[in-house]
């Protein structure tokens, strides 16, 4: 299939002042990354200004007006860079070629900005040490979550190494990702063999496409791999023959792809094999890989998305919430140094509204990763717009109150709490090789907003998305005007006409799509919102299942009792009446159906806003985009109508507005 540029395609602008003047950029062309920066630098001029400027390969040569020098200097931050213009002379600089390729991303991003290059005076640095997406991509080419198409990184059991791969290289180093997974944490069948000889020379491959642009390629990796390659009868970490299997392994897959950063693993969770079986902790498990990949510099990330997957519903104690802490706070501390715990943002998994894992500000001897999900599985599946920025920056800013200061999530993950350098973020990728990437051309903003919210978390979400608008679609005021308003609404929408005040999951089982309030109630999958006749929500008090105690004070307190709970998550905490009374003075009940209107009406607002944009937006775009807001503005409806009407069956209680209800 075809692919777009998306916010690379670099259209010509009016540009003023010395950008013009640019004839000349010179860098150190022998380092590859650095060269890659420059290359860009080279077509974002041509195609945006006008004029190609010539590349030297000696950054030292160029101290003439109208040059671009990239250049490194020591003593600058990691990953960071400094920009700044003399004389008529822009230079680039950075203690390593990674800060010189985000710089020079930077420029270009200023060029299509509109900004004035004159007197810039620019230093950054990435707050996070990794930015890294998680691709639940599988090798016959299917995406497990995937709403973007199929993989364009396998394909029949091959993988694929081609163009698409290239400027899917630059636009995550555009954004500033510096690392990615490319295969399911569900792995099985043809991706076991990853680590064997079959696929070396493709990953290295795509692993030295990857180099070019400063991203590290990763892979998911099968716990279970010596018993299932049929080299072992046993995966127990504690056997010398399996920790003397993986040392061998590892060192055979590290000659073969030298730029591998190392592995993500799932185990012990939804049916994946993991050190349980042998009666093993999580710890021991993941650090017998990490002594294997240690003389490599090689990453063991550990997920922590382990819970009990065969609840009864009838038991009102085992709360799901309640497994990832469970299983893991025990073991703070027991670590080694290259494993890092890759912990969901909430305890649930990744519902438009649920509380910040416990997790967070409970750990504090041990490397933690925070992972967010741009692929929409429970946020409308890239069929609705739901820009999920606003989300992750209320998730980074929460307060853990582990410390007195530098106490929120962001402090955590990005090292300032513990003084770690082994953290960061990572994302469920939203990609497909569906021509425009993202399915939905809007969500690619989740794409590029996380890329840039892990660079620099202090940008909000309005800044983050204007940004995206621009680059993508240009400076047209009513265009920024309108799509702003529709992503920055976008998140609220959908919590208005789905799951309210924090329940979550009354989705169709197995898909995820759709509305089906009790579809998850009576199953094993630990998912309740025990509705009733007279109240509705999960106890999980200390008079229930004591999740809420979880949390360091005051949040614990907080969270304790319906009064002072944050009324987004009530009844992802309390069981309340639907008489409960809210700060608005509206009932829990009359909340639920004004919000479902609500959320509809705003659905309405938005379409109607993009419809101003015909004639503006090229048509293949427009009209693609069109069809996937039509279907919300439908679904929505779906939305509403299904929700109100079941509260509205099981209370007997109308709406005090006399709206229909069916």
């Amino acid at each position: 299939m075809g692919f777009e540029q998306a916010w690379l395609s670099y259209q010509r602008r009016e540009v003023c002042g010395i950008a013009e003047n640019i004839t000349g950029i010179y860098a150190p062309l022998q380092n590859p990354v650095i060269k890659s920066g420059a290359e860009e630098l080279q077509t974002a001029f041509a195609k945006i200004v006008g004029t190609r400027p010539v590349l030297y390969s000696d950054s030292e040569c160029g101290h003439n007006r109208g040059s671009i020098r990239l250049m490194m200097k020591e003593g600058l931050p990691t990953e960071g860079y400094h920009i700044f213009e003399e004389k008529g002379m822009i230079t680039v600089e950075a203690s390593d070629a990674n800060g010189i390729l985000y710089g020079a991303f930077e420029l270009i991003r200023c060029l299509q900005l509109g900004k004035n290059l004159e007197g810039i005076n620019l230093t950054k640095e990435p707050v996070m040490p990794l930015r890294m997406l998680n691709h639940w991509d599988n090798m016959d080419g299917s995406i497990e979550r995937g709403y973007s198409g199929n993989s364009f990184f396998f394909e029949n059991d091959e993988i694929l190494v081609n163009e698409r791969i290239v400027t899917y290289a630059r636009l995550l180093a555009s954004a500033g990702i510096n690392a990615t997974v490319i295969n399911n944490v569900n792995v099985k069948d043809s991706a076991t063999r990853l680590i064997t000889d079959q696929y070396f020379e493709s990953l290295n491959r795509l692993s030295e496409i990857f180099a070019r642009y400063g991203i590290r390629l990763f892979l998911s990796l099968n716990y279970a791999a010596p018993m299932e390659l049929l080299e072992l009868d046993s995966a127990d970490p504690l056997d010398d023959r399996v920790r003397a299997w993986w040392k061998a392994k590892m060192k055979v897959v590290f000659e073969a792809v030298p730029n591998l950063g190392g592995f993500l693993i799932k185990a012990d969770s939804e049916g994946r094999p993991g050190p349980f079986t042998y009666n093993r902790t999580h710890a021991d498990g993941a650090n017998m890989l990490a002594e294997a990949v240690k003389p490599y510099g090689g990453l063991i990330i550990w997920r922590c998305f382990v819970y009990n997957c065969r609840q009864d519903w009838r038991d009102r104690k085992t709360d799901r919430a309640r497994s990832g802490y469970d299983n893991f706070i025990g073991l703070d501390g027991t670590f080694l140094d290259n494993v890092i715990l890759q912990i969901k943002n909430g305890p649930m998994d990744f519902q438009v509204r649920e509380p910040v894992h416990p997790l967070f500000g409970g750990l504090t001897k041990t490397n933690q990763m925070l992972e967010v999900q741009i692929a929409q599985e429970y946020t409308g599946q890239q069929r609705h717009v739901c820009y999920l920025i606003p989300m992750f920056k209320e998730i980074l800013n929460f307060h853990t109150y582990v410390k007195g200061t530098d106490d929120t999530v962001q402090d955590i993950v990005s090292g300032r709490t513990f003084h770690q350098t082994k953290c960061g973020i990572a994302a469920v990728a939203n990609t497909g090789n569906d021509e425009n990437w993202t399915g939905h051309d809007l969500a690619a903003a989740n794409l590029y907003g996380f890329g840039r919210l892990a660079y620099e978390p202090d940008l909000t979400a309005e800044e983050i998305a204007e940004e995206w608008i621009t680059l993508t679609y240009g400076k047209d005021e009513e265009i920024r005007k309108e799509l702003l308003f529709i992503l920055m609404n976008s998140w609220p929408a959908y919590e208005k006409y789905t799951a309210p005040l924090g329940i979550g999951w009354m989705v169709n089982p197995n898909c995820h799509y759709g509305p089906s309030v009790d579809g998850y109630e009576y199953d094993r999958w630990g998912t309740y919102h025990r509705a009733d006749h007279l109240g509705i929500g999960v106890d999980r008090s200390h008079n229930g299942t004591g999740y809420a105690m979880l949390y360091r004070e005051p949040n614990a307190r907080a969270y304790d009792t319906p009064e002072t709970c944050p009324e987004e998550l009530l009844l992802f905490f309390h069981h309340v009446p639907y008489s409960f009374v809210l700060k608005s003075g509206r009932t829990i009940l009359q909340h639920i159906y004004d919000t479902h209107f609500e959320g509809v009406e705003l659905v309405d607002e938005m379409v109607s806003r993009y419809e101003r944009l015909k004639g503006k937006l090229p048509e293949r775009i427009y009209e693609r985009t069109m069809e996937r807001f039509l279907h919300q503005k439908e679904h929505s409806r779906e939305w509403r109508d299904q929700i109100n009407t079941y509260f509205y069956r099981k209370t007997g209680i109308a709406d005090e507005k006399g709206r229909r209800i069916y």
